[in-house]
């Protein structure tokens, strides 16, 4: 297979001249999938033009190929192959399009490749020939190489194409590894998928070209020969849409559920839910472009698929993690629920503050008891990313013993070291540490690499922490400077020469300071707007620990201290803090007993505004697995400096003595 890779691959040597590197991919990929089909094909193709030419309807055709061929739904109405084409000469080019044309109409992949305008700009370039043959000499007949094995090839070719476009940072392609180990855990909770003809659907929502798809049919049919996998798929780049339809055909899957469209704007299987749902969204990718679609559907609460929250327009993969919820079969469904695996970074665990949309979905994602694990990968594990890569297991009917339960799972150390990397692809998941994972899954018990949380552990509450506004207030030279500096108190007139006249000197409490100065001001005829009043003492004070606190004058706060905003703190309670019951009702007590044994004795004039209380979500993944390195001692820094030193004294010797 790693020649048959460098093999296709290599092909982008004969389209140089014609083609930029980075465009290669526009003719290797469909060419690949040409030669795939015929393969596929080829067994068939003598008795298959037979029924063609009999059965005239297209659904009756279909059935009849499919009945024969053991599972083949598509079939070409030409007598082409890729050696006859290439044998005819002159009117290659015009062969090749009419048997590209001739496929039965599930095969659009040569639609979306643009193959037929490829095929003139090789024609005219002089390659298309040599194309051709290469091509014809490829043997990707399913004895040669099976599904699984192609299914490798087209990763493979993909992630080429994907490197030399220089893709965007936020799409990538999940590697076989990542997908076995997601599909492992999926699968692991059914026990009624694994005995007796069961029959289970699976939704991918961002399905690429059905990689996912594919090793998660290839895993149950391991498990239970009798299962039956429906497949379904939604996908928003036209090529990979036509990627994927081409090799589940040739696969002999059923591609009809497999769709063309944005899953954030439009959700194609509006009335269908699944038994189990796979997917890696894009990383950090913005949806400002339909946050139109998005916000209108968020409106409609939890009618539509965005009614835990919106997270910041930046990254979109919280939207994704709310579809799939929503495409989940309901807990009392005949199946028992559903279960999902989702591809995420570090973001969705943290992101956002308390009362953002990120920590209003996770807080919905624990309080409904919907996450079941997260794994956190090995870095480097993806082909265009070295960032934190985490799989989420969610699930809406979890067994007993998981209820309420959120396992955190660390295998960021059993990456094995790839003998040769792939892009930024350098560790993979092994099949022993593959394993390791699924037991501590199955264990769920605490241990160095493996924690047991319950949903409300990371769930908190953030208090604002006010302290009084204590200011000192005189018209000293340089605090009336600034008071002739500002945009609108500078304007009025007469005002710097009252101030430059008032001689009250340094005041404690703005209240008497704003009496006087006003009864001086007034003597001038100088008249202020309470804006230009409070901008006028805001510029005359000075943060004084010895002034008196400044109190609200009016309104419903009349009487009581004002905040000093640039003093203003926020603390984190967490729920459960200090013994105290995980419960909401638990807030104020909980809340309390914090401040007065964290906060009151440090700060003896602060005070929470309970107003501006929110409860916040965050699941600091990291935090809960860190491990405190000590520093070195200062005697082993000493040696260490002297090793070096010693070392450098040596290499010198060696430069003088060879002088």
């Amino acid at each position: 297979m790693v020649d048959l890779k460098k093999d296709v691959w290599a092909i982008a040597d004969t389209l140089r001249g014609v083609y930029a590197r980075n465009k290669a991919g526009d003719v290797i990929l469909p060419m690949t999938i040409l030669r795939r089909l015929e393969c596929v094909m080829a067994p068939h193709r003598a008795q298959v033009a037979a029924i063609i030419a009999q059965q005239p309807n297209e659904t009756l055709r279909v059935k009849m190929i499919k009945s024969f061929t053991g599972g083949v739904k598509f079939y070409n109405t030409t007598k082409h192959t890729l050696a006859s084409v290439y044998d005819s000469g002159d009117d290659m080019a015009d062969n090749l399009l009419e048997y590209v044309h001739g496929f039965s109409k599930d095969i659009d992949v040569f639609t979306y490749f643009h193959l037929p305008e490829h095929i003139e700009r090789m024609r005219k370039g002089g390659i298309l020939a040599t194309i051709v043959r290469q091509f014809r000499d490829l043997d990707l007949s399913p004895e040669a190489v099976p599904n699984s094995k192609m299914g490798e090839l087209f990763e493979h070719l993909i992630y080429m194409d994907f490197e030399s476009s220089n893709a965007e940072s936020g799409d990538h392609y999940t590697p076989r590894d990542a997908i076995n180990l997601l599909v492992d855990l999926l699968f692991a909770e059914d026990d009624k998928a694994l005995s007796g003809e069961a029959i289970r659907s699976i939704y991918d929502p961002t399905v690429g070209t059905g990689g996912m798809l594919s090793v998660a049919e290839e895993h149950l049919h391991r498990m239970n020969p009798d299962a039956e996998l429906l497949l379904y798929g939604q996908e928003l780049r036209p090529e990979s849409y036509a990627m994927c339809r081409s090799d589940m055909l040739a696969k002999g899957q059923s591609t009809q559920n497999i769709v063309l469209g944005n899953t954030l704007t439009k959700d194609l299987f509006p009335d269908d839910t699944f038994n189990y749902i796979l997917s890696n969204p894009p990383y950090g990718v913005d949806w400002k472009n339909i946050a139109e679609h998005v916000e209108r559907e968020h409106k409609k609460g939890f009618n539509g698929r965005f009614g835990a929250g919106l997270p910041p327009t930046s990254d979109g993969a919280l939207l994704f993690v709310q579809h799939a919820i929503a495409k989940m079969n309901p807990a009392d469904s005949q199946d028992g629920g559903a279960r999902a695996g989702i591809v995420l970074n570090g973001s969705p665990l943290f992101s956002g503050g308390a009362g953002s949309g990120s920590s209003n979905i996770r807080g919905w994602l624990l309080e409904n008891d919907l996450i079941e694990a997260i794994v956190a990968l090995p870095s480097d594990m993806f082909y265009n990313t070295g960032i934190p890569t985490y799989l989420w297991i969610f699930d809406n009917n979890k067994r007993p013993e998981r209820k309420g339960k959120v396992q955190l799972i660390d295998a960021t150390a059993l990456g094995a070291k790839m003998d040769k990397s792939v892009g930024s692809k350098r560790v993979k998941i092994n099949d022993a540490a593959r394993e390791r994972v699924l037991q501590q899954y199955a264990d769920m018990e605490s241990s160095d690499t493996s924690k047991i949380f319950d949903n409300l552990d990371f769930a908190f509450w953030q208090i604002t922490v006010e302290r009084p506004m204590r200011r000192n207030f005189e018209t000293t030279p340089e605090r009336v400077a600034l008071v002739a500096e500002h945009k609108t108190l500078g304007n009025v007139d007469g005002l710097i020469d009252a101030l430059n006249s008032f001689n009250g000197g340094q005041y404690l409490n703005r209240e008497e300071f704003l009496n006087d100065l006003g009864k001086h001001l007034g003597s001038r005829g100088i008249s202020l707007t309470s804006a230009q009043r409070k901008a006028l003492w805001q510029t005359l004070g000075e943060r004084d620990e010895n002034g008196d606190i400044c109190r609200f004058q009016s309104g419903k706060n009349k009487g009581e201290p004002e905040p000093d905003v640039p003093l203003r703190d926020t603390e984190i309670v967490p729920f459960g803090w200090n013994g105290h019951p995980k419960r909401h009702d638990a807030k104020d007590a909980t809340i309390k007993a914090y401040f007065d044994a964290e906060v009151k004795p440090h700060i003896e004039d602060a005070w929470i505004d309970h107003t501006k209380t929110k409860v916040g979500y965050e699941i600091p993944f990291t935090l809960h697995f860190y491990k405190y390195v000590p520093p070195r001692t200062l005697a082993e820094i000493d040696a260490a400096l002297d090793e070096s030193l010693q070392e450098i004294l040596g290499l010198l010797h060696k430069v003088e003595a060879s002088k």
